[in-house]
């Protein structure tokens, strides 16, 4: 067959009409542009997985934890999902540091692998990226007769 025969069958057509979609399309839609995580987004993944793990108790250090207190009761403040954790994203890898307080009596070790563990599978579901570490700061133990710290009652 020759080339005038093939423009005149229907099937020729359709062929140049979705190579002229495909150079207008550039391919998958999925492809064209980029996306960007923020440092946030991921440390708020990364704070509540944490937060699930049995014998988790806080995150944060002392002072920090100090000051959400304060500010967790200051109306129209909120919990900070964010406190204990620090995230550095990537365009494709993201690592993570966590302060964590863990309960009197559980074995440190595995809390912390299991923190490690729910992080990981949470950040990489959710956002599609490689977490290629997760350090974990284990800065208090909460003992099991240690009250929390409430504020005084302004009314008598």
């Amino acid at each position: 067959m020759t080339d005038t025969e093939e423009r005149g069958k229907p099937g020729a057509v359709r062929a140049t009409e979705s190579s002229a979609q495909s150079k207008r399309g550039g391919g998958d839609p999925g492809s064209r542009g980029r996306t960007t995580i923020a440092d946030g987004v991921v440390e708020k993944i990364a704070g509540l997985a944490a937060r699930e793990v049995p014998g988790v108790h806080a995150m944060g250090t002392g002072i920090s934890r100090t000051f959400g207190a304060v500010r967790d009761r200051v109306p129209g403040g909120a919990a900070a999902v964010t406190r204990g954790v620090k995230a550095e994203v990537g365009e494709v890898q993201a690592a993570l540091d966590l302060d964590i307080v863990v309960e009197y009596g559980l074995p440190i070790a595995e809390v912390a692998r299991g923190v490690r563990e729910n992080v990981i599978t949470a950040v990489e579901r959710m956002t599609g990226l490689e977490v290629v570490e997760v350090n974990i700061a284990v800065g208090d133990v909460k003992l099991p007769d240690e009250e929390e710290a409430e504020p005084e009652s302004r009314i008598q």
